[in-house]
């Protein structure tokens, strides 16, 4: 069969080694499959499969220095994995069987006991698969890593579900969602914790869930993704009728033909691993001297990098040779060698199409005169309802914020009030009494002159030194155990105002919701040193990590965590941590961020300098003109809303069913899907107005 298109040029800086242990774990792994149960008689595979996919030549190029029971014991997990993704396509994907793959997935994390023995008998290939492997590793490993590796182990099954839905819709996603649920489902961060196995790299505790270590994790996931996406193509999108792959979904979304949406994933596979490098130079190192990590911990975190490096170049080198992908052609010159291949070498890698995209990103000119900001038609269908309390807002948000401090350094009375921040947070919250309103209001106020007051007061002269000292005190403002205690502290205005606001805000709330709104205000105050750290470089941020960060900066996490938590009785936290409303959240956060951009382009580009712009960060990665980037933003916001409406209609009546919600419940998820309908019209009429 003719391939779909021809595999475009890689960006490979580094070389892929082979583990001299490859013959061993071949062999042991072959006899680990069979003993269960997993060849002859599965009705999944026979010997010759496993033979082919040569799964130990995998583990032994993304595992080149492990010792030989090490790799094989790593070969298994991965003849495991691709085992289940077999399994769960010959049973449940082919017949479409939603409930039969959720009651399978169901019993899975059973066999991953924290402590202690299985709580239940396997009872197929996989279930037994999985209870072995699991008692093989763990001991060997801290209980933090455990509760992390079973988590991404979960999550890799479960989403499956995701990927059959979509079958059963024939819908192709969004691209940002895509690629967000592709972590998962491609099980890439799975991979990652067993690179710190392999590489008796266990990330310490203090930093694991730091964000320059999850940017190295989401980075090295999403190329690894991207990458397996080009070469299963054909296997998956020709043969499969699966529409989970990133050339499908770029296809679509750009309305291209094959080869340029394999040429634009290949583009994206490059940011994605530029941006891995980028993190691992700059800010890591900076994360280990913060966190006063001692010299074997430093080790172990540089140990951890190098592992995710070693499994992009070693994964590479086997998809050129396993008989499960499509790699006709792609295997040049010296590529055969073993040790050093020819795309170690490539001067194309180095000087060319990657290069010149690794330039853009820092080589943007500053304050170019752009005009005024080109706006497309915004069809949302939300209506807009305002506050009668808004007049009433105004007057009291302006005295709070003078008596607050506000408004006597880079703010005064008249520019604030040309804000008008409480006509936003009217909109926002309609139905808020006077004291909500009053209250989110200053929330606004608070947040817009913090994000305001980073780069003024820290950026233009790099001070990321005493840009964190702040943010740490900051934090100090917003004891849990205490929420009056935060003010003693409080030396300047934004603390001082921060501290009042917290002590109003969390003292009637319960420790897992004040929690919960601590962290979406720590979210947003690291946001801000990540726009700094940026500021410093000069350097405009890949698409990904700006949607991403965006929520955070733009403070959609902690309006949205405040409608949230009125919810909490009627509604668990266990139902906004599912995948569902995790993607509720985040298309309604990125319309409205993204919604933003195309608003203050002008501002923030000719006045401002500013490199962190939706509008922006598409021209520079794709090398397109204004108008070309507002299309595409505008594309990404239409996809986004699409995707909203669509979780309403399709995802969440599934999950209603599947938490058994009462009458009281599907209220409070009605009022809370309005209320994120008012955010997105509250949101726009600000920005009109």
């Amino acid at each position: 069969m003719a391939q779909p298109f021809v595999l475009p040029d890689f960006y490979l800086p580094y070389p892929a080694r082979l583990n001299p242990h490859v013959d061993a774990a071949r062999a042991h792994t072959r006899e680990w499959a069979r003993r269960m149960g997993m060849l002859e008689g599965s009705g999944v595979w026979e010997e010759r499969d496993l033979e082919a996919h040569d799964y130990a030549l995998l583990c032994a190029y993304t595992h080149p220095d492990c010792d030989a029971p090490t790799l094989s014991l790593v070969t298994d997990w991965y003849v495991w994995v691709f085992f289940f993704d077999d399994h769960f396509l010959e049973v449940f994907k082919r017949g479409q069987d939603m409930a039969g793959g959720r009651a399978y997935l169901e019993r899975l994390p059973a066999f991953m006991p924290l402590e202690g023995e299985p709580a239940a008998e396997p009872a197929n290939p996989v279930e037994a698969g999985l209870a072995d492997l699991w008692a093989r590793t763990v001991p060997a490993m801290s209980p933090a890593w455990r509760a992390r590796f079973a988590e991404a182990t979960e999550h890799l099954l479960n989403e499956s579900l995701w990927e059959l839905a979509n079958i059963n819709e024939g819908r192709i996603a969004n691209p940002v969602e895509y690629v967000e649920m592709r972590r998962k489902v491609g099980g890439a961060p799975w991979s990652a914790g067993l690179v710190e196995f392999a590489a008796g790299a266990e990330v310490p505790a203090a930093v694991a869930h730091e964000r320059p270590l999850l940017v190295l994790r989401d980075a090295f996931s999403d190329a690894v993704h991207l990458r397996n996406d080009l070469f299963s193509y054909q296997r998956e999108v020709e043969e499969e009728g699966e529409n989970s792959n990133g050339v499908l979904v770029l296809e679509t979304f750009l309305g291209c033909s094959t080869q340029e949406a394999a040429e634009a994933v290949n583009d994206l596979l490059t940011s994605r691993l530029q941006q891995f490098e980028h993190t691992a130079l700059t800010e890591v190192p900076a994360l280990c001297a913060e966190k006063g990590l001692d010299l074997a911990r430093c080790a172990a975190v540089a140990a951890y990098a190098k592992g995710l490096q070693d499994w992009q170049s070693g994964g590479h080198e086997w998809h050129l040779r396993s008989s499960r992908y499509m790699n006709e052609g792609a295997a040049r010159g010296a590529r055969g060698g073993g040790v050093l291949g020819a795309s170690a070498l490539e001067t194309g890698a180095l000087f060319g199409r990657p290069a010149r995209a690794r330039l853009r990103s820092l080589a943007h000119v500053p304050h170019q005169v752009v005009g005024p900001s080109l706006l497309p038609e915004f069809d949302l269908p939300y209506p807009l309802s305002l506050s009668p309390h808004l007049e009433a807002a105004r007057v009291s948000c302006l005295d709070w914020a003078e008596g607050m401090g506000l408004l006597a350094d880079i703010w005064d009375r008249e520019l604030m009030a040309g804000f008008d921040l409480p006509l936003c947070a009217a909109g926002l919250d309609p139905d808020a009494t006077l004291e909500e309103l009053e209250l989110s209001s200053q929330w606004l106020a608070w947040g817009t002159y913090g994000d305001d007051y980073y780069p003024l007061v820290f950026g233009r002269v790099r001070d990321l030194a005493g840009a964190r000292a702040l943010t740490e005190r900051l934090k100090a403002c917003m004891p849990l155990e205490d929420p009056a205690g935060g003010a003693a502290g409080a030396a300047g205005p934004l603390e001082r105002s921060l501290a009042d606001l917290w002590e109003r805000t969390a003292a009637p709330m319960g420790a897992a919701e004040r929690a919960s709104l601590r962290l979406a205000v720590d979210h947003m105050l690291e946001s801000w040193l990540w726009e700094l750290h940026n500021q410093a470089l000069h350097r405009v941020p890949d698409p990904v990590d700006y949607v991403e960060m965006r929520r955070r900066t733009f403070g959609s996490e902690l309006t949205m965590s405040l409608a949230r938590l009125r919810h909490g009785r009627a509604l668990p936290a266990e139902f906004f941590a599912t995948g569902a409303m995790r993607a509720v959240e985040k298309a309604v956060s990125d319309y409205g961020t993204l919604l933003n951009d195309l608003f203050s382009y002008q501002k923030e580009i000719e006045v401002e300098g500013e490199v962190h712009n939706g509008v922006l960060v598409v021209q520079t990665f794709f090398g397109c003109d204004y108008p070309t980037g507002v299309r595409i933003v505008d594309d990404l916001m239409r996809g986004r809303l699409r995707q909203f409406e669509h979780l309403k209609a399709s995802e969440l009546p599934l999950l209603i069913e599947q938490f058994g919600l009462d009458a009281e419940g599907r209220a409070a998820l009605g009022r809370y899907l309005r209320e994120l309908e008012d955010w997105l019209a509250g949101i726009l009429n600000w920005h009109r107005r």
